[in-house]
């Protein structure tokens, strides 16, 4: 329910948590699989009316309490001239990465006309969803995003970025500030055109130090979650032990992946006055449906009251059976008769 979403992102005691997936409108969903056949990824998020069909599948099969538009974080390189696209095995492969410093020095198009089948999605699903779901969109961090235009395709490390910010650390900040001046646009369209709550992937920031964190990213994160009034949540893997760089980030929620200890970071996050939202490792749903329940009910009574959105560490696996995702669902459903 939208309220229950809301309730919990604010901190709220709620009966139960709220719950939905991150990358829940995708692969693993045979329905997704058909309608891919007749439409790229690129003309799939780009058409409104086929990016809300998908955002609305997990929808008709599972009832979260809220649904993400379905999109993808490298939308926002359109406004600054960057083009990529996907290759099978590959992931994002950017035709036009930054190769020199001269190449962060960005003209910045207009986000409102580039991506205005983004604003024409979420006004879709408002107008579908009314009260019964949360309307969740989401875009990607400025260390993300400048870690792929600078690689030009996906990487364990994002050496290039990081090399950039060692060897010319003014176009480093350059980059960043290109990105975030989109980003602060483009949540505050994603606001105007109808989301209930925001998500901001910066997912690879934990390759960076604690110390450039503080320096280089946190105030960039401060900027953009504070551009909105809806709800915001934050993502940022591998930064365990680090989570009060994530709650200075303004964020009312902090997402946690699943090597966090859920029960120890509500601890560690009590005092800062945010919620949290996860952490069930998305291998465990290759489980049988029975261990899926079990694990789920341990993360939601591990969570604590107080504000806690049930959701994955990462995203739901492709291969990931049906049956199984049903499964965390229902046990997020009744946790308040557990």
């Amino acid at each position: 329910m939208k309220q229950l979403f809301i309730d919990a992102a604010r901190g709220e005691p709620t009966d139960r948590p709220p719950v939905w997936m991150m990358r829940q409108a995708g692969r693993y969903l045979p329905e997704y699989r058909e309608l891919r056949e007749d439409y790229s990824f690129l003309e799939a998020i780009s058409t409104p009316e086929v990016a809300a069909e998908i955002s609305l599948q997990p929808w008709e099969r599972f009832r979260p309490d809220g649904v993400v538009m379905y999109s993808d974080i490298l939308t926002v390189l359109e406004p600054l001239g960057f083009s990529y696209h996907l290759e099978s095995g590959v992931g994002p492969v950017v035709e036009n990465p930054v190769e020199s410093p001269a190449d962060t020095e960005r003209e910045r198009g207009d986000v409102r006309e580039e991506l205005d089948y983004v604003g024409a999605l979420l006004e879709r699903l408002t107008a579908e969803l009314g009260e019964q779901a949360a309307v969740l969109g989401f875009a990607g961090g400025p260390f993300t995003l400048g870690a792929y235009v600078c690689e030009g395709v996906s990487s364990r490390s994002f050496m290039e970025i990081r090399r950039l910010r060692a060897e010319h650390p003014e176009a480093f900040e350059r980059l960043l500030r290109a990105f975030t001046d989109v980003l602060v646009e483009y949540v505050t369209y994603q606001e105007e055109s109808g989301a209930d709550a925001i998500q901001l992937f910066d997912t690879y920031a934990g390759l960076l130090s604690p110390s450039d964190y503080r320096e280089f990213l946190l105030p960039l994160h401060r900027e953009i979650l504070e551009a909105v009034d809806v709800p915001t949540i934050v993502f940022v893997r591998n930064v365990s032990g680090n989570l009060e760089l994530l709650a200075e980030s303004g964020a009312d929620v902090v997402a946690l992946d699943w090597t966090v200890d859920i029960g120890e970071a509500r601890k560690e996050l009590a005092d800062e006055g945010v919620a949290i939202q996860g952490n069930l490792d998305p291998a465990l749903l290759y489980g049988e449906p029975d261990t899926v329940r079990e694990r789920t009910r341990n993360v939601i009574a591990e969570a604590g009251d107080g504000g806690h959105i049930l959701n994955l560490g990462h995203g739901v696996d492709r291969n990931t059976p049906v049956e199984n995702v049903e499964a965390f669902f229902e046990a997020a459903k009744n946790a308040d008769d557990a």
